[in-house]
């Protein structure tokens, strides 16, 4: 498929990289890794102010849908954050717009969307349980029907940036479908429970909801109708996520490329040796695959195509698990100097791992496939 960037987007790419090497390149994650914080908020409401989350945010409340592009435009921003491993809750924020923006009522849209689209307000998304192989799949929360509201109990795992949230955009199991709430993160009988995560520069955490009380404001949607609004949510992560899996990896391969050039052994570079040729090869064309598979389901998910569920899919497991194959080998051609804690390339290594077990893992995927082809 052809995926050449149009003019505009050309241009979001770069101003996104000038902004992003100016404000926040690889060496600020090292500077907040070693200050014991993942997150910069100033930077992240700076490059907020460049209309990162606004793509998903209507004029009204503050943003710019009407003339963007949405999912695919994201995922340009996406990409150029993977390359410098960027630390900002992109990801979060993003999704819990597009579905406050499709699914909010007017007083939600006006109360969330404008603090999201200006970087103000941080959102995190709760829904997945243990054992769905990287977090799916909902049913971590339960929701009872009570006469005022619902009352929410459970534990969502693999939950993102929860503990920087002011706003948690909960998708619940209860007896008839998924149902979705927009809550305050500091609503009584929520705990945010922070786990050591391998990717230094983000924020994972269990959000644990005990009795939780809600009345019907807290609604988001129609109660026990949510599944399609899932599904676009979850399609949209994905395309996200493989777009910044492809950005790590694009960057990744171009500094060790750089490296087996320069780096000589018996007296000529590295690089022109045959075996480590078919070893970078091999690694240039699964890399080129994943971008298209990547610019494809960005696409399909914003054309809202009827095969944009295979497409996030089949983007996310190829990206997940060439993603890991391709830097980890680009770290052992470093040879020592890739061990040291000195290099850059194990963040880039470490968010490559993380995305590929978040939001679904290559087999969570490969089964998701064979659900939606009617295996």
């Amino acid at each position: 498929m052809d995926v050449n960037l149009s003019e505009d987007q050309v241009m979001l790419q770069d101003m996104t990289r000038r902004f992003l090497d100016d404000r926040s390149p690889i060496a600020a994650l090292r500077k907040l890794v070693d200050g014991d914080a993942s997150l910069d908020r100033d930077v992240w409401r700076e490059g907020a102010e460049l209309g990162w989350v606004a793509l998903f945010v209507p004029e009204d409340e503050g943003g710019i849908a009407e003339s963007a592009g949405g999912v695919a435009d994201a995922a340009v921003i996406a990409e150029e954050l993977g390359r410098v491993v960027f630390g900002g809750p992109f990801l979060s924020s993003c999704v819990a717009a597009f579905a406050i923006a499709h699914s909010g009522s007017p007083e939600q849209r006006q109360q969330w969307l404008p603090g999201l689209a200006s970087g103000e307000t941080l959102a995190a998304w709760c829904f997945a349980a243990r054992g769905t192989l990287g977090g799916a799949e909902p049913g971590g929360v339960s929701a009872t029907p009570t006469a005022d509201g619902f009352v929410l109990d459970g534990t969502a795992v693999l939950v993102e940036d929860a503990e920087v949230a002011d706003v948690l955009l909960v998708t619940a199991v209860t007896a008839d479908g998924l149902t979705q709430f927009l809550i305050p993160a500091g609503t009584m009988g929520v705990t945010v429970r922070k786990l050591e995560a391998i990717d230094l520069g983000r924020r994972i955490a269990e959000v644990d909801f005990a009795g939780v009380s809600l009345g019907a404001d807290a609604l988001l949607g129609t109660p026990q109708a949510a599944g399609e609004a899932f599904e676009r949510q979850l399609q949209a992560a994905l395309a996200l996520q493989c777009a910044e899996t492809v950005g790590v990896t694009d960057r990744a391969f171009e500094f060790t490329l750089e490296w087996c050039k320069d780096r000589y052994a018996f007296g000529r570079p590295i690089g022109s040796f045959q075996a480590l040729k078919h070893r970078l090869a091999r690694h240039a064309a699964n890399l080129e695959a994943a971008k298209a598979a990547a610019a494809h389901a960005a696409r399909a998910v914003q054309d809202q195509a009827p095969d944009a569920g295979i497409a996030v899919s089949v983007a996310k497991s190829h990206c997940g698990s060439s993603a890991t194959e391709i830097i980890r080998d680009c770290l052992q051609l470093h040879g020592g100097i890739g061990l040291t804690w000195e290099h850059d390339i194990h963040f880039y290594l470490r968010r490559a791992v993380s995305n590929e077990a978040l939001w679904g893992s290559p087999s969570a995927h490969h089964d998701r496939l064979c659900r939606l082809a009617g295996i």
